[in-house]
């Protein structure tokens, strides 16, 4: 009887222990769901420019669609001083992603204009949009062309940034230095405030067209396009072969006839040591969502016509230094013809 009380206790000790071996099944017998590990998002930021200009209000719908259509990464806009700010912190290696002017970069690259010596820890992606100089007055100033700005009140760009470069070799050709003017190194947005309240006679600006901010001047003041004359560019482009005439339709900003100024392009431009995976993925992004980005901001509508068109070539025309090695290889996958002087150097 002892024996089988013995035998009934270790059954029963059996069978708990079998008992608790499946308490981690579910009720159908099957092993409890794993948790999914979870994706771990590379965080990346992009330096735009100051609040009230195109950079900042673009770089944000750029990372909306980064976000929205890649998993593995995390892109967080940033405002800066656009071009030169953004070229020297991609070079820097203190932010990944830069939206900067074709002709800073490639100053940057060759150790000229703001750069006394050569910056070349950075790659390029590809072009974002056409970026238009454009000089605005009061009407009430009297300044029509370029050369009138003498002795006024003009913004002439934020200080490290691509229009300051601009504005002074375009003034150069006129003739002109800042001396010649009472300048003031507002951004945009608050150069803008400040002609609407009568601070300020003109401020120039390098925007997509229309640009949101001239517009608003335009709710309480008259105002007037300053033109870049024929043979200004013309000298410009002598001596910088970046920039392009461009001309302002007219009824953009109220103007009764077409109005001449110059564009060269932006561009985005990304640090060296990111793996070329994750650049690839970028890119492709970039110029095959391009609509998702246009939806949020008009100045992207441009490069999505383009791509609609199936114009991919446009991504890289401008683009004088080198490519990183992810945007390389989707451009070639897609089958661009990429010129020698810009494919990857390592």
């Amino acid at each position: 009887m002892k024996r089988k009380l013995a035998l009934l206790l270790v059954l029963l000790f059996g069978l708990s222990i079998l008992l608790m071996g499946c308490g981690g099944q579910d009720k159908t017998g099957g092993q409890q769901a794993q948790e999914q590990p979870k994706v771990e998002k590379k965080q990346i930021n992009i330096i735009t420019g100051s609040t009230g200009g195109t950079y900042f209000a673009l770089g944000g719908a750029m990372a909306n669609t980064w976000n929205k259509f890649l998993d593995n990464v995390q892109v967080t806009s940033q405002p800066g001083g656009a071009s030169v700010e953004s070229i020297n912190r991609v070079n820097a290696g203190e932010v990944e992603l830069g939206m900067a002017m074709n002709n800073i970069a490639d100053d940057a690259w060759n150790g000229k204009g703001s750069f006394k010596e050569p910056a070349k820890n950075f790659r390029a992606i590809g072009v974002i949009y056409p970026e238009v100089y454009q000089g605005v007055a009061l009407k009430s100033s009297g300044i029509v062309k370029l050369e009138d700005v003498k002795g006024k009140r003009v913004a002439v760009g934020p200080v490290g940034s691509g229009t300051v470069v601009l504005t002074e070799a375009v003034f150069t050709e006129a003739g002109l230095t800042f001396d010649d003017v009472k300048a003031s190194y507002d951004a945009f947005g608050d150069a803008s405030s400040k002609m609407k309240d009568g601070q300020l006679d003109a401020a120039f600006n390098v925007l997509a067209v229309p640009a949101a901010a001239i517009q608003d001047i335009m709710t309480s003041r008259e105002i007037e396009i300053i033109e870049i004359s024929d043979e200004i560019f013309e000298k410009l482009k002598e001596k910088h072969p970046f920039f392009s005439q461009y001309i302002i339709p007219a009824g953009t900003y109220g103007n009764a006839e077409d109005k001449k100024t110059v564009n060269c392009v932006a561009a985005l431009y990304v640090r060296p040591d990111l793996p070329e995976d994750l650049v690839y993925d970028l890119t492709k992004v970039w110029y095959e969502q391009t609509a998702d980005t246009a939806a949020a901001h008009a100045a992207a509508q441009w490069l999505a016509d383009e791509m609609a068109a199936g114009r991919l070539e446009t991504a890289i025309d401008g683009i004088t230094t080198p490519l990183h090695k992810g945007a390389y290889k989707y451009f070639v996958e897609k089958g661009v013809n990429v010129p020698d002087s810009i494919k990857p150097i390592d």
